[in-house]
């Protein structure tokens, strides 16, 4: 007979692919309730549910993940992985491969403490498989009550959590502590000084009065890019390209079953000017329904001499791997590895945000 795989783990692999390839929120779900609810079992149990048909007796276990566990304990890749994996991925250029190759880290990040779909843990893992040296956890700030942003208290709580994380990860590998913290309409942002000054990483963004005048808007960012607790001005224009949510599986689902939405409209140049002055990095969202900023603002930030940051914005492990969509469009517009601040070290980042401050 053929070795047992490990079944739990293929239903995580299944997961993971589905978030990347952009699959419905409740298909990922399906495999990830499976994986959790099946955690629990000793090996002699989950055999024994097997073996007699009582898997889908369990919460959170159907037909189709109870079929791959059965096909995973018989030693057999699931057919349901092995036809998801024929179909993965897409080919990138050469630039983009270069670029990709060259990215250490990921510096835009969601877990469960917010409107992520999965606990810290298994996003910070499924980035060791990735390669990636860390990962940058930036949960919401408190303003933004539907993704369940988190307060002072909370982060507090979060960065104490984190601690202990790093001191159990593989050796290599380390969680920077941040925060996507919203840009107010006078362009302060939305926590403690104090706070903003013990994170490792601060991205900015606005999500609110995303239709606001040409020049209120233009005010409103170049207040928030000349904080120095500000290091990476996230998702520029608030465009959304998509209508469709994109496998987000966390409480804050409904707060991502987006519509398409128009660019906000501020003074481009003016802005990208203010990042170049006060090293602020432009960041090159690779979310699918995002694709912000558009090539287009991508090179004027490119001539403008801005730095870089190119992030996934992922709310779930497999969207992780998303970032070479970004490298995609970096590359299509010319910008070199060099001038993007997630090819550094985690060491050189963190001293590079602590400088600015």
């Amino acid at each position: 007979m053929a070795r047992a795989r490990d079944p739990i783990a293929d239903l995580r692999r299944i997961a993971f692919l589905l978030e990347r390839a952009n699959e419905a929120t409740y298909r990922v779900r399906a495999f990830r309730s499976a994986a959790k609810a099946l955690a629990g079992l000793s090996a002699a149990e989950l055999t024994e549910r097997a073996g007699n048909g009582t898997l889908t007796e369990l919460a959170g276990v159907g037909d189709v993940t109870a079929r791959c566990v059965a096909e995973s304990l018989a030693g057999e890749e699931p057919v349901y992985l092995r036809r998801l994996v024929a179909t993965e991925g897409s080919d990138l250029d050469a630039e983009a491969t270069a670029l990709r190759a060259a990215l250490r880290g990921d510096c835009h990040t969601h877990s469960d403490w917010s409107d992520g779909g999965s606990p810290i843990e298994e996003m910070a893992l499924a980035a060791v498989e990735l390669g990636h040296e860390y990962l940058v956890l930036t949960d919401h700030s408190p303003r933004l009550t539907v993704a369940r942003g988190l307060t002072a208290d909370r982060l507090r709580r979060q960065l104490d959590h984190v601690a202990q994380l790093n001191a159990a990860l593989p050796e290599g590998f380390r969680i920077l502590t941040g925060i996507e913290v919203d840009i107010n309409a006078d362009g302060s942002l939305d926590q403690d000084d104090d706070l903003l000054a013990r994170l490792d990483v601060v991205v900015g963004s606005v999500h609110s009065g995303l239709k606001d005048e040409r020049s209120k808007m233009t005010r409103r960012m170049l207040t928030a890019v000349a904080n120095p607790h500000l290091d990476i001005l996230g998702h520029v224009t608030g465009r959304m390209v998509s209508s469709r949510p994109a496998g987000v599986t966390g409480p804050g689902d409904r707060g991502h079953r987006a519509r398409t939405r128009a660019e906000s409209d501020f003074d481009a140049d003016a802005v990208f000017a203010a990042c170049a002055e006060h090293d602020t990095a432009v960041e090159i969202n690779s979310r699918p329904e995002r694709q912000d900023p558009p090539k287009r603002l991508i090179r004027r930030a490119l001539e403008a001499g801005c730095r870089f940051a190119i992030n996934t914005d992922a709310h779930a492990p497999g969207q992780l791997d998303w970032q070479r969509f970004g490298c995609e469009r970096a590359a299509l517009c010319g910008v070199p590895a060099d001038r993007v601040i997630n090819t550094w070290s985690a060491e050189q980042l963190v001293a590079w945000t602590h400088d600015r401050r």
